[in-house]
């Protein structure tokens, strides 16, 4: 934090009034049901998004990133509207455009939740923005209100059509746990995540294959979801069951179906790995994980072949538990291993990425962390 508040003064020749922070996430479970009004397990990871702020007495938006603060990006406020100019600096404005900021500020950013990943960089750095705009104009914005404020910068303002789980657990996650979130409500329980205390890890396995939701893949399915709950009459997959869905099965498309099935699976998954952390019954677990990676691969057809290859390999070298983690198409996967495999299950995966030709993979392991936080200076 020290260093994006020295970059800070340097490049707007000023200190920053706000320093902020937000970290990225892994979904442990609960994967595309967070627009069905569906239960998830997320939680917060080491690597965060920084954002410095301080307030402007004209109406110039500047913003900068830390890795290329040669390159200033400046809006007049009155301009920061949806269909503006902008290309990362989109999740930005989105989020000042949200919150209703109608004075200029000086906005530096930096983080290390890596792009792409599927660790939800882009809500990292919304939700560090958003923390340091409520504290900078003394808003008085609840984590709840900053969490609908963040999803709708990113669904109406980037044009990404998400659900509110990635800024919620950004936003509201606790160290040492795991967060069940009620999307239909915001409501969440912290759920105790040790895996340590039992002699486990998990392995966070970057594909690096790059992985973009904008592309319209994301949208499609969740327009697939939203059919579903028209034509029968629902509010959301919340409300389906499976039951329900195979008595109307012929009112739905084949893939309407399919992706119905996912979401009504995964929300039952969620609630039987709550289950089974409580009970610290990391073999069921481990099982609902690898359940949730074959509903992704087959009924909502999100993964890849690196992400394939990622689950099977670790499965392959002992893992009870591998999936996909994120919108898919690409990113991360997670595997639940003995702390003793870690080694024998990265190289496994390495191998297995290098026979198929397949860009070198980056590994990771994080304990569950604690949500976004903001610092008014003195």
């Amino acid at each position: 934090m020290a260093s994006i508040a020295r970059t800070f003064e340097e490049l707007y020749g000023r200190k920053p009034e706000v320093l902020a922070e937000a970290p990225g996430r892994v979904n442990l479970i609960g994967e595309h049901i967070d627009y069905s009004e569906g239960f998830v397990l997320p939680f917060a990871i080491a690597d965060r998004a920084y954002a410095a702020i301080a307030a402007r007495k004209d109406g110039l938006v500047r913003i900068a990133s830390h890795q290329r603060k040669e390159k200033i990006f400046t809006i007049d406020i009155n301009d920061v509207k949806p269909g503006s100019k902008g290309d990362w600096e989109k999740y930005v404005l989105g989020v000042i455009w949200t919150l209703g900021i109608s004075t200029g500020v000086d906005i530096l950013v930096d983080g290390t939740v890596p792009s792409g990943a599927g660790l939800s960089s882009s809500a990292a750095l919304e939700c560090s923005v958003a923390v340091a705009l409520n504290t900078l104009f003394e808003l008085g914005k609840s984590k709840e209100d900053l969490a609908r404020a963040t999803q709708k910068a990113e669904n109406d303002y980037v044009g990404m059509p998400c659900g509110i789980m990635d800024q919620s657990v950004s936003l509201m996650a606790q160290a040492g746990a795991a967060l069940l979130l009620d999307c239909r409500d915001l409501s969440t329980e912290s759920i105790p995540f040790n895996v340590a205390d039992a002699g486990l890890e998990l392995l966070i396995i970057d594909t690096q294959a790059h992985h973009a939701l904008v592309d319209g893949g994301y949208a499609e399915r969740r327009a697939s979801c939203e059919s579903v709950a028209a034509k029968l009459n629902i509010p959301s997959m919340r409300h389906l069951t499976l039951e329900s869905l195979e008595a109307n099965r012929d009112k739905l498309t084949e893939t309407e179906f399919i992706r119905a099935r996912h979401a009504v699976t995964e929300i039952a998954r969620v609630l039987d790995a709550v289950t089974a952390l409580r009970a610290s019954d990391f073999v069921t677990l481990g099982k609902l994980i690898n359940a949730s990676h074959i509903s992704l691969r087959d009924d909502y057809t999100v993964s890849c072949p690196e992400l394939d290859v990622a689950v099977d390999a670790s499965l392959e070298a002992g893992a009870m538990g591998a999936r996909m983690v994120g919108g898919g198409f690409g990113g991360s996967a997670i595997a639940l291993i003995k702390a003793s495999d870690v080694q024998k299950t990265r190289e496994a995966v390495s191998e297995a990425f290098e026979s198929q030709g397949f860009k070198k993979p980056r590994f990771f392991t994080s304990l569950p962390s604690a949500g976004a936080s903001a610092n008014l200076l003195n």
